[in-house]
């Protein structure tokens, strides 16, 4: 019976944060057009390094309290949380929470959905060692900087028309050359924010496409796009500099790595700047996913301030 209910628990839980946090985020008044690299595969479990650890020894840094309340036994919404390490309990954290929490919904019913049973004998409580492919890190850095960075724009739509987006090795390449490119404007920096969760590779595929999701719906459209080997144009769009009347450019890299992320919460241009190359430096065999995800794109397009700050109510300034 405690089972059963612990059971129904959950998905209620679940719903009612969902709601919360829908009624309650910021929707942009106006999307600008934006460019997008990407690609990826989770179609195999990967072999994890032995020194990547168990999920408890992760990494503490960010969400100090994320692990506060995990008592261990029976089955119930605390043993979730050490899964999930995140920043500031905002969008971000709570989509790859509900990614965790339906793959151990589907555990606890026997299954199915991409979810995976628990072994015979197993306890809920003990299911925060239970790693069959192990954990991913999923990391989220975005960056706000003044339009006048029209060089990045330029060299983010010249990586998308030239870049090869199918293979792990030109994913690589995409990552540490955008990386490269917003390392070359730190004096135009103003905004930026980092997040970082770990979650079971099982629901990493669902996690990551939804932190995608989000961020690709505050574009009106997809102008300049190279994604899984894919380049498109969007029709009618035109891809060229912001208007002069624009105040700032968005970047957001999301990145999937089987080995461990030491990112750590971007306070400063330095902590950004440390966060730029982390990111750049995740080798090719073990980046699963990228997107690389910017706004204006489109020629005459405009990002104001507050645009920006409601597109991407989490950028703190630098």
């Amino acid at each position: 019976m405690r089972r059963l209910l612990s059971g129904l628990m959950v998905p209620a839980m679940l719903s009612g944060v969902l709601a919360t946090v829908l009624l309650f985020a910021p929707q942009p008044s106006h999307a600008a057009s934006g460019g997008r690299i990407g690609g990826g595969s989770f179609r195999s479990a990967p072999s994890m390094p032995r020194s990547y650890g168990g999920s408890r020894s992760y990494g503490g840094g960010y969400g100090g309290g994320v692990q506060r309340g995990y008592g261990g036994g029976g089955i119930g919404f605390p043993f979730i949380v050490p899964f999930f390490i995140g920043g500031g309990g905002g969008l971000f954290g709570f989509l790859v929470l509900m990614a965790v929490v339906g793959l151990l919904v589907n555990a606890l019913r026997g299954g199915g959905g991409g979810g995976q049973a628990l072994p015979a004998g197993m306890r809920g409580g003990d299911l925060d060692g239970y790693r069959p492919d192990g954990p991913v890190a999923i990391a989220q850095l975005q960056v706000g900087l003044l339009a006048s960075a029209r060089e990045l724009q330029n060299d983010l739509r010249s990586l998308a028309g030239a870049s090869d987006t199918s293979s792990n090795v030109g994913l690589q390449r995409v990552l540490q050359e955008s990386t490269l490119a917003l390392l070359r404007h730190p004096d135009l920096w103003v905004y930026a924010n980092a997040e970082l969760g770990q979650v079971p590779f099982p629901a990493a595929e669902s996690t990551f496409n939804r932190l995608s999701m989000t961020e690709r719906s505050k574009l009106s459209r997809e102008v300049t796009s190279n994604v899984a080997g894919r380049v498109s144009q969007a029709t009618g769009g035109r891809a060229g500099d912001a208007d002069a009347t624009s105040d700032y450019i968005a970047v957001t890299m999301l990145v999937a790595s089987r080995s461990r992320l030491n990112l750590k919460p971007v306070s400063g241009s330095e902590d950004l700047r440390e966060a730029l190359r982390l990111l750049g430096a995740v080798p090719a065999d073990q980046l699963l996913a990228l997107e690389v995800i910017w706004q204006p794109e489109g020629a005459g397009d405009v990002l104001s301030a507050e645009e920006l700050i409601t597109a991407y109510p989490d950028l703190k300034h630098l």
